[in-house]
């Protein structure tokens, strides 16, 4: 008798510990990690078309560009440019312009300096590398729209039509070009296109 009474109690309380294991609330789990910081989304430029530019009607006009954000890598000797800037970049523009009346091709290659971004459009600059026209050394100044919803896709560029610098005695010349500096993309693409992604400024490097 003394054995079954044991055993009862014995079974009642390990009926009574299976309850309160299901009746607890679960152990609050482990701190997850915390997560890597996301990497900040850079621009880009990529893509290559021929264009219809009004003044050159029957000329064949065509630009490549594949262009990068690398912001803050391109430090300068002048205050404040220690760390560089953040439309920094990297990556080639090309150009040919095939000129109908003489048969004669200009073409050139440049590498690119800067870059950046507002909605579809980005404006860029590159140093020309090479040339059949003696611009080795010349920044150029080029900008690109990603056409959307059926509008098509636009380049704009600092020569021909654009960057006149007229001095006090009459005189012309042509001006400069500072880093990503270009004017609004003034001509359609007509065969080929572009693909902009944009991404703002990228922030300031800790010291």
């Amino acid at each position: 008798m003394k054995n079954r009474k044991r055993t009862l109690v014995l079974a009642g309380t390990a009926a009574a510990l299976v309850a309160t294991l299901v009746a607890a609330p679960p152990a609050p789990a482990a701190p997850a990690a915390p997560a890597a910081q996301a990497a900040p989304k850079l621009a880009s430029v990529h893509g290559g078309g021929t264009i219809s530019f009004p003044y050159s009607a029957k000329d064949d006009i065509r630009f490549t560009v594949d262009a990068e954000s690398t912001p803050w890598t391109r430090p300068f000797p002048a205050p404040g440019g220690e760390k560089g800037l953040p439309t920094d970049a990297r990556g080639r523009v090309t150009i040919s312009h095939h000129f109908a009346e003489s048969g004669f091709t200009a073409t050139g290659e440049a590498e690119v300096d800067c870059l950046v971004t507002g909605g579809h459009t980005a404006t860029l600059t590159a140093v020309v590398t090479s040339s059949n026209v003696g611009w080795d050394g010349k920044r150029i100044g080029i900008s690109v729209q990603d056409g959307r919803g059926g509008e098509p896709d636009r380049v704009g560029f600092s020569w021909a039509v654009a960057n006149v610098d007229v001095k006090p005695d009459g005189t012309v010349a042509a001006g400069t070009v500072g880093t990503c500096m270009a004017p609004a993309p003034f001509t359609e693409v007509t065969k080929g296109g572009y693909k902009v992604t944009p991404a703002p400024l990228a922030p300031q490097p800790k010291p």
